[in-house]
């Protein structure tokens, strides 16, 4: 858009095709997610992120306070990871995939090849930080490091996929009517649901039980991937299993050193939301 002589102001898309230029393809399927999702990081954490730099610090807590962050002020790892999965704010998607390919078939320099693989990867949907590193951690493809969920049949992973309850699961969960799935795997009928410390609340607990007893009365498997599984590839290993499984399709690795790829991989997403390697 043109704002006067020499001034324009370039659309979300755009933006994110020039902030990704000679980035790493994981840093810029991060910053996708987030435009394409419904949540955002605060300002505060996009100086550190984009000079590869760990966030929050420190000198960060007093500013995330008014996001309601709970905890105390000891800035340990876990603490920091602990204060960063609730500081983003809710907002409506700032693109679509529509919008974000239209810009790819733009983006022909070699300078933008990190920019047009994102594109192909990722998702609407996602309403965390976690959500979205979830996501890329089993849905991308074996050859980036991810375990290939997204290869699936009917769609693969879905991100806040809403089940409407029947009678049986409405009466199961004392009420509840629906269910939003973290990220739901339609071939293997299983709801991949990231339990961070929102969850661990008394109240958010009952919640969640009620509503996992809705899900179950609809025939679907509830899978909890907590804040340390999330660093334990072993462990992510095994959900990918379990879906591949359930979806009637065979798990199996066609590259070498599949492992460290992974662990690649997941520090590099990890890097694209501020967060320090594992």
């Amino acid at each position: 858009m043109h704002v006067e002589a020499d001034i324009y102001a370039t659309s979300p898309a755009m933006t994110a095709m020039l902030c990704s230029k000679n980035e790493s393809v994981a840093k810029t399927l991060m910053l996708l997610m987030e435009l394409l999702g419904t949540y955002s990081l605060p300002p505060g954490a996009t100086y550190p992120i984009a000079y590869d730099d760990i966030w929050p610090k420190g000198d960060d807590y007093e500013a995330m306070d008014d996001l309601d962050c709970r905890g105390d002020q000891s800035a340990t790892e876990q603490q920091n990871e602990t204060r960063y999965e609730q500081a983003h704010y809710k907002c409506e998607p700032a693109t679509t995939i529509e919008e974000l390919e239209a810009v790819a078939r733009f983006a022909k320099s070699s300078s933008y090849t990190s920019f047009r693989t994102a594109v192909k990867l990722a998702r609407p949907g996602s309403a965390s930080p976690a959500e979205s590193l979830m996501f890329a951690v089993l849905g991308a493809p074996m050859r980036f490091g991810g375990f290939g969920c997204c290869s699936l049949p009917m769609g693969g992973l879905l991100l806040n996929y809403r089940i409407d309850f029947d009678t049986l699961a409405v009466n199961m969960s004392s009420g509840i009517p629906y269910a939003i799935c973290d990220l739901y795997c339609p071939a293997a009928g299983i709801d991949n649901e990231y339990n961070g410390i929102g969850h661990e609340l008394q109240n958010a607990r009952i919640h969640d039980g009620n509503r996992n007893n809705g899900l179950k009365a609809m025939g679907i498997h509830v899978l909890v991937i907590n804040r340390d599984q999330m660093k334990d590839l072993v462990a992510l290993e095994a959900f990918a299993q379990t879906m591949h499984r359930l979806a009637g399709v065979r798990f199996r690795y066609r590259i070498k050193g599949y492992r460290k790829r992974q662990a690649a991989w997941l520090n590099a997403l990890r890097a694209g939301i501020g967060l320090a390697p594992v």
